[in-house]
């Protein structure tokens, strides 16, 4: 089982590469300081205008701002810790990406 797993990463490392990319998407009520701490560990990020699904008798009224990020998947620790001592009841979503070209995506050297 082990040999399959070895083997298994082997082919995706010749495959994807060796970094693996994940996309996190962060909906906060507060996403402004978040968003200058992205930034300022060198991610990039994009912001998206969202709406609420749901409330009262239907009513889609809330805006909220989403933060969209792609970083490597060695990078998701420090990134949820950071949100997380911001906004303890911000939305985080993350999935991993197959392909990514152009933006910023490479990370900077720690500070």
């Amino acid at each position: 089982m082990i040999t399959y797993f070895a083997a298994s990463k082997t082919v995706d490392f010749v495959i994807h590469g060796i970094e693996e990319y994940t996309a996190i998407l962060i909906i906060s009520k507060n996403p402004e300081p978040i968003r200058e701490q992205i930034i300022a560990k060198g991610w990039g990020i994009t912001i998206l205008k969202g709406q609420g699904g749901y409330g009262k008798h239907g009513s889609h009224q809330d805006i909220a701002t989403v933060l969209y990020t792609v970083i490597t998947r060695l990078e998701i620790s420090r990134l949820r810790t950071i949100v997380l001592e911001l906004d303890p009841n911000a939305f985080i979503i993350q999935h991993s990406v197959d392909d990514v070209a152009g933006g910023k995506v490479k990370s900077l050297p720690m500070h």
